[in-house]
């Protein structure tokens, strides 16, 4: 029996539920305190500290390109030990770690904060989530996944108002205090007592002569950098035009209401994309769905450039764009397992999930720049829209699942 089968069997039933409500619950959190108090509460710290706004974010953002970073051993890791002891692990290191950035003195206390809970979202985030879900739920790990980023969704909708009334009365400092305790509260013991489920050791495949790492024949394969690297792209071009959409359209006439609530309706997209992701894979393989996927990004994404109106039209490819992220959210989630099986999922998507990470962290200030550079949002969002254009090709001539995608296929680097 392999490890997916005997996990399936003996998750069977209550357990597996109750997993996956904690996680539900758990992912809320930690996106909510970690990735969406900080854009509430940022202006606060700057003004309060007499950093400025830049640096401030820049501590951020190194926090985002650590737990990039930190998702390949800790997709080792979990693949040896299983979502307990890392999962909690980690919500006893990244609640420290807000406490810390609300303790923080100096700047270099704060980055140094950012950093830990950085790292320690690699434990929290869904890549970890996922890998449970793949190796509990089986051949109904779609919808189980499905059920988990629909929840998810909701992080900013709970975490940004409720950073805001926090912030009135305590300040930046109490408010990442108390979402420290909120953070420990939840995550701590949901993760000790929920997952305890049944978890086989995801032992790496044999190893070839002279490779260095364990799956290296993945990791190292074409097919593999391929596929990272569509993703990578097609997370760089969607995260830039997101954080980029709401001066895109108050340079289109639009006030800074009307763009966020255009911004807020892409959010609702998003669920609703999730929604249909089963509708979408009944009738697509996973590189087709993959490639249609990006495609159909790069097409809303060149839309929103080249069109000057009228409103509700650029609010429809606002939620269209949403919906395709929501759509991406999961394809990105399933896509090593539909490639290379559920055995060793967790090692092999932190080493696919880094760069996207990575990518993610870094698209704000990539499409500032681009911005600046040219000038022009118009611009930016045309060259978001080759870039992902780019990530289509890419993923278009990756072998299909049930190729050989080992050892013939192996780079030597």
């Amino acid at each position: 029996m392999t490890a997916t089968a005997a996990g399936d069997v003996v998750a069977a039933g209550g357990p597996r539920r109750r997993a996956l409500t904690a996680l539900c619950a758990t992912e809320i959190v930690s996106y909510g305190v970690v990735y969406y108090a900080f854009p509430v509460l940022a202006g606060q710290i700057a003004d309060g500290t007499g950093w400025s706004r830049a640096a401030v974010t820049v501590a951020y953002s190194a926090g985002n390109l650590a737990g990039a970073l930190a998702g390949i051993p800790v997709g080792r890791l979990l693949g040896r030990y299983g979502p307990r002891p890392v999962m909690t692990t980690a919500g006893i290191a990244a609640a420290i770690a807000v406490a810390g950035i609300a303790a923080a003195p100096s700047y270099a206390w704060f980055l140094a904060a950012w950093l830990a809970a950085g790292a320690a979202t690699a434990g929290l985030y869904y890549p970890p989530a996922f890998a449970a879900l793949t190796a509990w739920y089986g051949p109904r790990r779609v919808q189980a996944i499905t059920t988990l980023t629909l929840a998810a969704g909701f992080a900013s909708t709970i975490f940004a108002p409720l950073t805001s009334v926090l912030a009135g009365p305590l300040g930046w400092r109490g408010t990442y205090l108390a979402l420290a305790v909120i953070l420990a509260v939840v995550t701590i013991p949901a993760h000790a007592f929920a997952l305890r489920l049944h978890w086989i050791p995801q032992s790496p495949a044999p190893a070839r002569a002279g490779s260095r790492r364990p799956d290296r024949d993945v990791t190292a394969s074409r097919t593999f950098l391929l596929l990272a690297a569509s993703a990578t792209l097609c997370a760089l071009a969607q995260y830039a035009a997101l954080v980029s959409l709401v001066p895109l359209l108050t340079g289109r006439g639009f006030s800074p209401g009307l763009a966020a609530w255009a911004l807020g309706l892409g959010g609702a997209g998003q669920v609703a994309g999730r929604l249909c992701y089963r509708v979408i894979e009944t009738r697509l393989g996973p590189r087709g769905r993959t490639v249609a996927i990006i495609a159909a990004g790069a097409a809303v994404t060149l839309l929103l450039g080249i069109l000057r109106g009228p409103a509700a039209i650029l609010i429809a490819a606002s939620v269209m764009a949403g919906a395709i992220r929501g759509l991406f959210t999961l394809t990105e989630a399933t896509l090593v397992a539909d490639y290379w099986g559920t055995e060793r999922y967790a090692a092999v998507n932190g080493a696919f999930n880094a760069p996207i990470t990575a990518a993610g962290a870094l698209a704000p200030g990539i499409g500032a720049a681009i911005a600046a550079a040219t000038g022009s949002y118009t611009v930016l969002f045309i060259i978001l829209a080759a870039i992902a254009a780019c990530a289509a090709s890419l993923a278009a001539t990756a072998p299909a699942p049930g190729a050989k995608l080992l050892i013939e296929e192996t780079v030597q680097l």
